[in-house]
């Protein structure tokens, strides 16, 4: 080959090499990540999550690009995000509740992967768990149907002669379920509730202050996408008011709260990310059952309780799960 012949090859391959792999990061699958919460305190379980993909063979940046849409508890904003992530086509959809009703409701093509406070059958996202049916599957914890035996456990913490307040956002269209289970337990225990509701991070500032002024004798905060985002400012209110406080997740209690009983999202937002992983592949979401973890964890924070000056039962330390010292 003549020199002027190899220097058109070279100069030709280079140009050619980016094209190639332009076309080659357009094939990148994109999963629209579709969440209610917000990405400061969602941090913990989007890495829960990139683990799955990653259990699955996927990698964010390397075969598999990560579209973040984020509603920071403006529930109403979930319907447009859905809508763009449609319109552009998107590989697959991961959502939380209360994001994943609407993604559903937004397409009936694109492969939608869930993981569910709620039970997904109840509130529509697939027809049973074993054969969901459709283009929906993935994650079911059932977080919602917690609230009574949180409600029983906090019960246990306090005198029984004051009201307990219940944090409850009604933005979040589970609020209704979450406040039935709640009124049926309290009406076994013969507990009195107040409701102080919050769906901003001001009402939450005012909804401590009414619990306190209300002299109640502890809170109960549902489980909640926004709440979860808020988990510092939440803690730190209730240090503030010296309130004993009961949360739906362990990340709560790491962090100083009181006392916590749920499931571990963590783990479930892995799970999502090994479904979506597996549909990436090609497996169809009504061919995969609903995941229900059976795995719940009953945390207790001792520093913070004699912070408090609360004595708790020893029945509970003995069902606790873990005890932070």
């Amino acid at each position: 080959m003549h020199r002027r012949d190899f220097i058109k090859v070279v100069a030709g391959s280079a140009a050619a090499w980016p094209l190639g792999a332009r076309a080659q990061q357009q094939k990148m699958p994109v999963v629209g990540f579709l969440n209610g919460g917000s990405p400061g305190g969602y941090k913990v379980y989007v890495t829960g999550f990139l683990h799955g993909l990653s259990e699955s063979g996927y990698v964010e940046g390397k075969n598999v690009t990560v579209d973040y849409q984020w509603a920071r508890g403006q529930y109403d904003r979930l319907q447009a995000l859905a809508a763009d992530l449609v319109r552009r086509k998107v590989a697959l959809i991961a959502a939380n509740t209360p994001a994943a009703p609407v993604a559903k409701a937004a397409t009936t093509e694109i492969p939608i992967v869930f993981v569910s406070t709620g039970d997904p059958v109840i509130i529509g996202l697939v027809t049973s768990f074993d054969r969901p049916g459709g283009n929906v599957t993935g994650v079911g914890l059932l977080g919602l149907e917690l609230e009574g035996k949180r409600l029983g456990l906090l019960d246990q913490f306090v005198s029984a002669n004051t009201p307990i307040a219940v944090l409850v956002n009604q933005m979040n269209p589970a609020a209704n379920v979450q406040l039935h289970e709640l009124q049926e337990t309290a009406g076994a225990i013969k507990r009195q509730i107040n409701i102080v509701p919050a769906s901003t991070v001001l009402d939450i500032e005012t909804a401590f202050s009414n619990a306190a002024q209300q002299k109640a004798a502890a809170l109960l905060v549902v489980q909640d996408p926004f709440y979860n985002s808020q988990r510092d400012q939440i803690v730190a209110l209730a240090a503030h008011h010296k309130l004993p406080v009961m949360y739906p997740l362990r990340e709560f209690t790491e962090t100083g709260g009181l006392v916590s009983y749920g499931h571990d999202l963590v783990d479930g937002y892995r799970q999502m990310g090994l479904y979506a992983g597996r549909i990436l592949k090609g497996e169809k979401p009504a061919d995969l059952p609903v995941v229900q973890p059976a795995k719940f964890e009953f945390v207790i924070n001792l520093k913070t309780a004699k912070t408090l000056g609360l004595t708790i039962p020893p029945s509970l330390f003995t069902t606790a799960d873990e005890v932070i010292e």
